[in-house]
């Protein structure tokens, strides 16, 4: 399996394990020239721009530590961006992450809500 097939299914592991805890899914892999957000979701009242992350093992840390600074600038400004495109309703917003480790498909999930702030 490709790196890019990986990854993939991944965020499909993610977005399923999220539908079942509730969210609602409004799009996968939102692109644009400032970056890309893996899954954009509604839970409840909220707006969820979630990065999806995984690991073969922990060995090199968790793919929610490889999250720095830098990564999570460029996801607020993608997620900027989505909101002036797409929604000109207010809703609140927080950014999470799904941090999955293991051989794939029964790797551990780690979801870590409002993983970081504007």
């Amino acid at each position: 399996m490709s790196t890019i097939d990986t990854g993939t299914h991944a965020e499909q592991i993610a977005c399923s394990h999220l539908q079942t805890q509730g969210l609602k899914s409004i799009t996968n892999n939102f692109r644009c020239k400032l970056g890309e957000i893996d899954l954009i979701m509604r839970d409840r009242d909220y707006l969820v721009f979630i990065e999806v992350r995984y690991r073969k093992s922990t060995f090199f840390g968790t793919g929610a530590e490889t999250i720095d600074l830098r990564k999570q600038s460029k996801l607020i400004r993608t997620a900027q961006l989505y909101l002036q495109q797409h929604h000109k309703n207010h809703y609140p917003c927080r950014f999470d992450v799904i941090s999955i480790t293991g051989p794939l498909p029964e790797a551990q999930i780690d979801w870590i809500k409002n993983a970081f702030q504007i």
